[in-house]
């Protein structure tokens, strides 16, 4: 696990999965491969098999061994929803997060099929966030697949943000948008993010603009830090609240109010512990 992430919408990591393989345009520059493939070889390096796909069941019950409450995202260095990834394992993963009730656990997946077909199977505590990948419109048939997980929050991730998109929020509760870094990174247009802050704003859904990411909003490439976060003048950070969110139609109860509890600043915006970036 990797404490206090530079990922601006979370706090920390858990990979008990690595490795990937491309399935869309958003995986063309794909960060984690980046960093993975540098290892490669290097012997007793985590990576030294550089982003092949691994399931690191040593890792399972990480979580568990924090006990300060954290956003953590779940691999950032792979797919849960890999095909490659058995069922047992991913119901194992489930497993953790369930008990970890103090932690809030926040899962993106690009295989959003695969991820509607196991819904049914997984138990959906209300402390684990369920999203999808959006990157340009071709692949908005995502957010149908995700509207069928009854998870408690359901969010998407239009990043790396290379199209514009028209988006359907219905029983969606938080969107990030952002730009592309690294050395291929492609452009994104200011329009393209404006439009996806307006529908949010219109179907009040929290929005957070991640990044402009290499480009500037003029398009000159001046790197992820000079181009900054703002969108419009303006940092957008919102978060879902979770104190006005239903699962499969039902209050999360208990779960909810232990959210409260441990994460307080889910309940109001601006969320204090992301908005330092």
């Amino acid at each position: 696990m990797s404490d206090n992430s530079s990922i601006e919408w979370t706090e920390a990591t858990w990979n008990p999965v690595t490795g990937c393989t491309k399935v869309s345009p958003g995986c063309a520059h794909c960060y984690a491969e980046t960093f993975a493939e540098r290892f490669r070889g290097v012997p007793g390096h985590a990576y030294e098999r550089g982003f092949d796909l691994q399931l690191r069941s040593e890792r399972l019950t990480q979580p568990l061994e924090w006990k300060r409450p954290r956003l953590i995202f779940v691999n950032s260095m792979s797919d849960l929803f890999h095909p490659d990834v058995p069922m047992n394992f991913i119901e194992s993963v489930f497993d953790t997060m369930a008990r970890a009730d103090w932690h809030t656990f926040q899962v993106l997946t690009k295989r959003s099929e695969r991820l509607a077909e196991l819904a049914p199977r997984l138990p959906w505590p209300s402390n684990v966030w369920m999203g999808v990948s959006v990157e340009n419109q071709r692949w908005t048939s995502r957010v149908d697949d995700l509207r069928r997980v009854p998870a408690a929050v359901r969010f998407l991730s239009c990043e790396p943000l290379l199209g514009p998109l028209t988006l359907d929020l219905t029983d969606i509760h938080w969107v990030i948008a952002g730009g592309e870094s690294g050395h291929s990174a492609r452009p994104m247009k200011p329009q393209w993010a404006r439009d996806i802050r307006d529908q949010c704003v219109k179907a009040r859904v929290p929005f957070f603009f991640k990044q402009w990411g290499a480009h500037d909003e003029d398009g000159h490439r001046v790197g992820k830090k000079l181009a900054g976060r703002r969108l419009d003048g303006k940092l957008h950070h919102g978060l879902p609240v979770v104190s006005r969110i239903t699962v499969a139609g039902r209050s999360a109860g208990n779960q909810a109010h232990r959210a409260a509890q441990t994460h307080p600043a889910l309940f109001s915006r601006p969320f204090h512990a992301l908005s330092r970036k």
